[in-house]
């Protein structure tokens, strides 16, 4: 069984009592440490209002649970919230994939950080260094240019 970091975020009715709701938190850590996993955090975060109705409510006790789990167990854990009345709505977020996509994102912006302080710092020794180049450059550009000048008076001449 690999253990895996989620986080079950669930939304209690508002007329639910604390006591009931804190009973709620117990049964759900239990049957995660009857499983085999382990709850890293239980927060309540309140009576908040909700972005939209939901069986009829408005607001609701906002609970989340970080748990380390298997699959199996996490199909168990929203078995239970799916039935459980006083539960309105909950999502469960699979965190492991999303800490490993945040960090490959800090990393690309980390990445284009160092490359954009790169230029900012040594602009003066970058300004001096196409200097240089720019008039052998020039020279090369001109060469082809009376070439083709000669090819149009020799036509120019023929005609």
């Amino acid at each position: 069984m690999i253990q895996r970091f989620y986080e079950v975020m669930f939304i209690v009715r508002p007329d639910v009592a604390d006591e009931d709701v804190d009973k709620l938190i117990a049964a759900l850590t239990q049957t995660v440490t009857n499983g085999g996993g382990a709850v890293r955090s239980a927060e309540k975060w309140g009576k908040r209002k909700l972005a939209y109705t939901v069986r009829k409510f408005n607001d609701g006790n906002y609970v989340l649970l970080t748990v380390d789990a298997d699959g199996t167990l996490i199909a168990e854990l929203e078995r239970r919230l799916r039935v459980s009345e006083p539960v309105i709505k909950f999502i469960t977020v699979r965190m492991d994939e999303e800490e490993k996509r945040l960090a490959k994102v800090r990393a690309i912006r980390a990445t284009k950080k160092k490359v954009s302080a790169m230029p900012v710092a040594p602009p003066p020794a970058a300004a001096e260094t196409p200097a240089a180049p720019a008039p052998t450059t020039a020279p090369a550009a001109p060469e082809p240019a009376p070439a083709v000048a000669t090819t149009e008076t020799t036509t120019q001449a023929s005609a």
